[in-house]
């Protein structure tokens, strides 16, 4: 068993797509019994939820059904988890993920990051913390909607839209990731200042990640190749302090 049943998932305010349908969320992973409490905690926030057991299938249903986000165990029994995010980003898939990792190994959680995965939850875990985790993933993807009465964020050619979660440098648009796109904002929102990886950790994803702060220096090397390649640089370094954005 994998799952710690004795916490009941917290029912906050129901999250819903802008046009008033339900989220989708995609289950992926081979104990029937882990996938069916995880999809009854899900429908219990009012959410539509398919699941697979495994990694072909789950490809096979993504494309189907378009999931908003996937909750996805790394080890399955034909193609591994991580192969499944490869092939769903390189169609073109930045939905948001949700990596389901064995206890304490850390190998898995880096591995999965670097596939493109947005964060991750270790078993035994408890199904509120699965839910906690993608209420804060969704929130942060493209169902996100800004308050702000002009939803661009612009630093020198650098152009971040909190609506439409589009990304434009010097008129070329940048695909980001939900994380990614989070972190780009996090900067731009504070340009020329020296932002610590606690700093980011608490605000892209508002816990510490166990301490591990080498997701930050992964998804900043993420993200330097996605804005700054061929380009004058603009995310810098400031060694021993963080990280910065601005114009050299």
């Amino acid at each position: 068993m994998s799952t710690r049943t004795n916490e009941q998932p917290t029912h906050g305010p129901r999250l819903r797509k802008a046009d008033g349908s339900p989220i989708r969320v995609l289950v992926v992973d081979d104990e029937p019994t882990l996938t069916d409490l995880l999809s009854m905690a899900l429908r219990y926030e009012g959410w539509e939820v398919r699941t697979a057991g495994e990694g072909r299938a789950a490809l096979t249903l993504a494309r189907e059904f378009r999931p908003d986000a996937i909750v996805l165990d790394i080890m399955l029994p034909d193609i591994d988890g991580l192969q499944v995010l490869q092939r769903l980003r390189a169609d073109g898939y930045q939905t948001p993920v949700l990596f389901l990792t064995a206890k304490d190994s850390l190998d898995d959680r880096i591995a999965g990051l670097t596939a493109g995965g947005d964060d991750y939850v270790t078993k035994p875990f408890s199904l509120e913390e699965v839910v906690a985790r993608l209420r804060g993933l969704i929130r942060r993807s493209t169902m996100a909607v800004s308050d702000s009465s002009d939803p661009r964020i612009t630093v020198g050619d650098l152009t971040l839209d909190e609506d439409s979660y589009e990304v434009f440098r010097a008129g070329e648009q940048i695909e980001l990731t939900a994380t990614e796109f989070e972190l780009l904002r996090f900067l731009m929102r504070n340009p020329r200042r020296v932002l610590s990886k606690a700093q980011i950790l608490d605000r892209v994803w508002s816990y510490d990640f166990g301490g591990k702060s080498s997701v930050v220096e992964i998804y900043i090397s993420y993200l330097r190749k996605k804005v700054d390649a061929g380009r004058e640089p603009m995310i810098h370094t400031v060694r021993g302090a963080g990280y910065m954005l601005k114009i050299a």
